[in-house]
C-alpha cells in the first residue's frame, strides 16, 4: 500500500463531531508521547501533517486524516498524563472508549508502545480492551531505534516469556530510520480488506 493523498478534515471532540461519510478508519491508540504522530507522519511521509510535540498529552481530539480519499487514519488522545489533569483525562478516556466499542466505520486498531519500557499497565488493559470489544489490532513497538538489536531481541523474549502478548501480531518501528513501515502499511492494507486479525 502507498498513501499517495492525504489531508487533515476534523479534530472531533464528540461524537456528533465524527464524519459520516461511512468511510473506513484505522485509529492510532496509546499512552502520551509513545509517538502515534510521529508514526503517521512517517507511513504518509509528511513530516508535520500531524502535530508532534515533546510535552505529552497534546492530542486532545480524535484527529482524523482522509487517506486517498478512501480512508481515514485517526490519532486518539493518548491515556495517561494529559495537560488539563484528571477531569479532562477521565472526559477523553470516555470519548475514546465509547469510539473504539461504539464506531461501525473502525475497521482495525493499531496499538502504539514505546519499545524501550515493554507494555504498561496502561498499554495492557487496553489490549484487554480492544480483545474484548473484538477489534483487530496491531501492537506496534515504537522507538526501535533507540535499543540496539541485541536489547531489542531481549525485550521481545522477556514478554514472550510471560505469556501477556501470546499469539497477538507486533512490528518494530522507528520514525527516525523507517523499520517497521512496510510491514505496518501492509497490515493496514489487510485490515482495510478485512482480512486482519
Amino acid at each position: 500500500m502507498r498513501v499517495s493523498s492525504i489531508e487533515f478534515t476534523i479534530g472531533a471532540v464528540g461524537k456528533g463531531d465524527l464524519p459520516a461519510a461511512g468511510l473506513p478508519e484505522i485509529a492510532f491508540a496509546g499512552r502520551s508521547n509513545v509517538g502515534k504522530s510521529s508514526l503517521i507522519n512517517r507511513l504518509v511521509q509528511r513530516k508535520k501533517l500531524a502535530r508532534t510535540s515533546s510535552t505529552p498529552g497534546k492530542t486532545q481530539q480524535l484527529n482524523y486524516y482522509l487517506a486517498n480519499e478512501q480512508f481515514y487514519l485517526v490519532d486518539l488522545p493518548g491515556y495517561g498524563f494529559v495537560s488539563g489533569g484528571v477531569g479532562l483525562r477521565s472526559t477523553l478516556g470516555k470519548i475514546v472508549g465509547r469510539y473504539i466499542s461504539d464506531r461501525q466505520e473502525l475497521r482495525a486498531v493499531l496499538q502504539l508502545i514505546d519499545a524501550r519500557r515493554g507494555p504498561t499497565e496502561l498499554d495492557l488493559q487496553m489490549i484487554e480492551w480492544l480483545q474484548e470489544a473484538q477489534k483487530p489490532f496491531l501492537l506496534v513497538f515504537t522507538k526501535a531505534d533507540k535499543l540496539s538489536r541485541n536489547k531489542l531481541t531481549t525485550q521481545f523474549d522477556r514478554l514472550d516469556s510471560q505469556k501477556s502478548l501470546a499469539g497477538i501480531s507486533f512490528v518494530s518501528f522507528s520514525a527516525v530510520d523507517g523499520r517497521g513501515k512496510d510491514d505496518i502499511l501492509g497490515w493496514i492494507d489487510d485490515a482495510l480488506a478485512g482480512k486482519a486479525v
